[in-house]
């Protein structure tokens, strides 16, 4: 069996905070490698991640790696953020540059902030405290020049001391097996992580696919029409995440990272039809 892997976001509001607890309550069972928690776009719950990494960290017993940006803020803000979830016993985080501000048509580095991912991934290699995970695109970073361009990028985040990355979603095993292949060849030996995302909402991911250049195959998009007619919506999410996951597995992957959306259903759906079954409970009930 491979190993697994979550993402979640943090609450807003204390409804939402219920609705992080099942959802964690739901696959914690799972027995995931760790699970993550994203930053909002443009830095907006940065508050927000720190909170829920600790509260998750401390009372469930997961390993737990925290997302952090470069957005709106400074280099000794970014660091003092990191500094104190190393005093909480939080050893994983997972760097990336961030989204740009809402409103905003591109990334724009604070005047006295980190410029890159690479220079956030340098500073905190350099504290000797963290695992750094970074983000990786399979289908090509929507503003760079090509695909080779952002292999090499990614390049330069593993030799600035990053020791691992997640993929952006995509939807066919050869987009990552290609991905793969060409990390391979331009030097990268680092494990690379492939994104699952089950799809909850079929209107959003197509925005959300749109926006970050993940490439949907006629196939899913007639399969989906289809489906939504029928009511059926959760059943085709379920067999398609379950034979990418198939496939990924035959093809030597050996970790899955889903994004559940704090949606649950659907991801402990497909592990469990991959033969991933319970097998702890949390520590701790919030």
């Amino acid at each position: 069996m491979p190993k697994i892997s979550f993402e979640f976001f943090p609450p807003k509001s204390l409804a939402a905070s219920f609705k992080l607890w099942d959802c964690v309550n739901t696959l914690a069972p799972l027995d995931p490698a760790f699970v993550s928690v994203t930053y909002g776009a443009g830095g907006t719950t940065r508050k927000l991640t720190h909170e829920a990494v600790e509260t998750l960290h401390a009372e469930t017993g997961l390993r737990v790696a925290a997302h952090l940006t470069c957005v709106d803020a400074t280099r000794t803000e970014t660091l003092e953020i990191a500094d104190a979830y190393a005093k909480s016993g939080v050893r994983d985080i997972v760097a990336l540059r961030g989204d740009a501000p809402q409103a905003t048509d591109r990334f724009t580095p604070h005047p006295e902030g980190f410029q890159s991912s690479v220079d956030l991934i340098s500073a905190l290699a350099d504290t000797g405290h963290f695992n750094l995970t970074v983000g990786a695109y399979p289908e090509k970073h929507p503003e760079a020049a090509d695909h080779a361009a952002d292999i090499a990028y990614l390049k330069r985040k593993f030799d600035a001391g990053a020791t691992s990355a997640i993929t952006q979603f995509f939807f066919e095993a050869d987009t990552f097996f290609r991905f793969r292949d060409a990390c391979v060849k331009a030097g990268i030996d680092a494990p690379i992580i492939p994104g699952i995302l089950p799809i909850e909402n079929w209107n959003g991911v197509q925005k959300f696919a749109q926006s970050c250049g993940t490439a949907i195959p006629q196939v899913i998009r007639d399969g989906f029409a289809n489906a939504t007619r029928d009511g059926n919506t959760d059943l085709l999410s379920t067999a398609l995440a379950t034979e990418l996951c198939d496939d990924l597995i035959r093809g030597g992957v050996e970790h899955l990272h889903f994004y559940t959306l704090n949606k649950p259903e659907l991801t402990r759906d497909v592990c469990h039809a991959l033969g991933i079954t319970p097998k702890a409970r949390l520590q701790k009930v919030a």
